[in-house]
Order: structure tokens, then C-alpha cells, then sequence
């Protein structure tokens, strides 16, 4: 006896699932809200804050003894847009990426507008990358709007001039510009841990607050656990203890170890993470 044919499922004319919440769509939602804005004045702003701390305080390196990057920040555009990633790298820049990570889904639920969304109908794997993709736009755009404003600042104050390095020497104008793009890109690669926990929390809470701050607190854990030497080597399964392994490309010599072994624990977190969100999201009983 064969098997009764199950009824075909009807949809609307001209419904095609990859067509719901277009990336355009969702990436304007997401600019026109004040978070963004604030966000990137404040991006902006940092830049022209050192600026006028430098103004006042003199020679950056003038008060010790020992040389670090720090100390060259003055010396031309390239070098403060180094000193300012250097300043904000550890935690300012944490913040946008947990913030239009983990805001994204649950500031949905918190506004009673995510099951319409669901309803109208978005399938629920297209709603997430939907708004993980621009999520992770925006974060991209936070991570090169600092340096992009650090370098025309310290360029107006300080001239266009080579990459000038702590250890001596100094690396050539186009050398530079390569170096800080790979500055960039590790620093947003090893920031995907700090974006997916946001993400996942995103995707398990209603309140924005709770996943934004709670990936900004587990952040903050794993670089007080990595001073922790006790731990010894397994300090090396932090992601936090590479968060600074892009110092080795301000070196006359660029070095790519600290840097791949920081992207692989970076990237294989944050697969987990994302993988997890989706698969509890996509088994989720959405009332919100």
C-alpha cells in the first residue's frame, strides 16, 4: 500500500523565503537608531579627546623611561591612529561590537515586534543572519571609522609621515597603511569571540541590557583570567590572551604566529557560539 501524498503547502504568490528582511532593509533599521549614532560620535570623538590630552600633557613619552607605542604617538598621522587602536582595542571597542551583536535580536522581543516579524513569515535562520550579518557590518564599520578619524586627526596635527616604531627604525608611508588594515582585521577577528556571546545571549534573553552587558562582563572575566598566572598555559585557551598579538605587526619584521593562533582560538569560539545560537533560536517558543 503506498503512502498517502501529504498536501502541498500553499504560500503566496511570489513569496520566496530568501527575499524576507533584505539586508538593506535591516541595515537602515539599524543606522537610524540612537545607539549607532551615539556610538559613532563617540568613535569620532576619542581621536580629537587624545588629541587635545596630548596637547596638554606634551611629549607622551616625556615623563619615563621606557619605550613603548605610546611614545610615538606624536611622531606623524600613522602613529596616532597606532595609539589610538592601542588605547581602545582592550575595551572601548568591545562595547560597539556587543552592543550591535546583542541588541539586535532581543531589542525585537523587548519591543513585542519579534513574533511579528516571525509571522510575516521570515524564517527564522533568514531573521539571524538577517541581523547578524549587519550587526557584524556595523562592528566592521566601528573598527575602521577609529582609525580612519585617528589618522586624518593626527594628520592635520602632526603631518604625513612614516609609521615610526617604538624598537627604532620606522616603516615607509604605504607600509604602514598595510600594517594598520591588518591591525584592523585581527582586531576584528579576534573581537568575533565578544560578538558571538552577545549573539547567542541575544538570542535567549528579552532584555538588550542583559545581552549586551552580559557578553561585556564574560569579556572582561576572560582578561582578568588571563592575568592569572597561576593558570599557566592554560592562559593560551583565553581568547584574551591574544588580544594584543597585533603589536607584531608595529615591528620592523611582521610576525603571523601570535596572530594565526589568536584568529584559531577566536574563530572556533565564536563558530560554537553562533552554531548554538541558531540551533536554540530555531527550537525557541517565540512569545515576544
Amino acid at each position: 500500500m503506498s503512502k498517502l501524498a501529504e498536501p502541498p503547502v500553499e504560500v503566496a504568490d511570489g513569496y520566496r523565503a530568501g527575499r524576507t528582511l533584505p539586508l538593506r532593509v535591516e541595515l537602515v533599521r539599524q543606522l537610524k537608531r540612537r545607539r549607532t549614532m551615539v556610538m559613532g560620535g563617540v568613535l569620532f570623538a576619542l581621536p580629537i579627546i587624545l588629541l587635545i590630552a596630548f596637547q596638554v600633557g606634551g611629549n607622551p613619552g616625556g615623563n619615563n623611561n621606557r619605550v613603548n607605542l605610546m611614545d610615538t604617538a606624536t611622531a606623524s598621522g600613522a602613529n596616532f591612529a597606532a595609539v589610538n587602536l592601542f588605547s581602545a582595542a582592550g575595551f572601548l571597542l568591545v562595547i560597539p561590537v556587543a552592543l550591535f551583536c546583542g541588541d539586535t535580536v532581543a531589542s525585537e522581543a523587548s519591543w513585542s515586534s519579534l513574533r511579528y516579524l516571525l509571522a510575516a513569515p521570515v524564517p527564522r535562520a533568514r531573521l539571524l543572519w538577517s541581523k547578524l550579518a549587519v550587526g557584524l557590518s556595523l562592528s566592521l564599520a566601528a573598527m575602521v571609522l577609529l582609525p580612519v578619524v585617528a589618522l586624518a586627526v593626527g594628520t592635520a596635527a602632526y603631518g604625513w609621515g612614516p609609521l615610526e616604531l617604538p624598537t627604532g627604525g620606522s616603516l615607509s608611508t604605504g607600509t604602514s597603511a598595510q600594517r594598520i588594515l591588518i591591525v584592523v582585521a585581527y582586531i576584528m577577528v579576534s573581537q568575533l569571540v565578544t560578538a558571538a556571546l552577545a549573539f547567542y545571549l541575544s538570542t535567549r534573553t528579552d532584555a538588550p541590557l542583559g545581552a549586551v552587558g552580559g557578553a561585556v562582563f564574560l569579556t572582561i572575566i576572560g582578561s582578568v583570567l588571563d592575568e592569572v598566572t597561576a593558570l599557566g598555559d592554560w592562559r593560551h585557551f583565553l581568547p584574551a590572551h591574544w588580544q594584543y598579538a597585533w603589536l607584531d605587526a608595529v615591528r620592523p619584521q611582521l610576525e603571523w604566529s601570535d596572530m594565526i593562533q589568536g584568529t584559531s582560538i577566536s574563530v572556533t569560539y565564536a563558530l560554537v557560539l553562533f552554531a548554538l545560537a541558531f540551533r536554540g533560536f530555531a527550537r525557541k517558543d517565540v512569545v515576544s
